[in-house]
């Protein structure tokens, strides 16, 4: 039951990571996949539907790997981008990359709020804009120093 939950653990880590990070908001794969089990684990122990002590023992060996796997990802960068994902850049120098927003879901009217909540007219005023691994969209204008530089988050929700 315990091998059965790690490698239904993994196989949903796949599954949130190749969807759209909006899809999920700002949950994390590994915390969308952690929640989902736990839920389903701790519901079917609830109803009767799976053996109670096994379930109860595989859904504990979630919480440890979940555990486990986050610190992993703070401490290894390569694995901390398959887990978490990484940012990608929406517009350079005032120049949509509209290839990019096609790839992670997102529309010129997604941009454009974005860029509008953050208090611009529109793209040409933006020095750059990155969809954030959580799924906001970070907007840094022209004349606020590098591309390096913290920006400002807006929801991409």
């Amino acid at each position: 039951m315990s091998l059965r939950a790690v490698l239904v653990f993994a196989v949903g880590l796949l599954a949130v990571r190749l969807a759209a990070t909006r899809a999920f908001g700002k949950w994390g794969a590994l915390d969308i996949i952690f929640a989902v089990i736990i839920g389903s684990n701790l519901s079917r122990t609830l109803t009767g539907g799976a053996p109670f002590v096994p379930t109860l023992c595989a859904t504990l060996v979630l919480v440890a790997l979940h555990a486990l796997l986050a610190r992993a990802a703070t401490r290894w960068e390569a694995f901390g981008r398959i887990a978490k994902g990484v940012n990608v850049c929406l517009i350079r120098e005032g120049e949509v990359d509209e290839k990019a927003l096609r790839r992670h879901g997102l529309g010129m009217g997604d941009l454009s709020a974005a860029i509008r909540s953050a208090g611009y007219a529109g793209p040409e005023a933006v020095q750059s804009a990155y969809l954030e691994r959580n799924g906001d969209i970070s907007i840094i204008p022209h004349g606020r120093g590098s591309p390096d530089r913290k920006p400002t988050r807006k929801s991409a929700a």
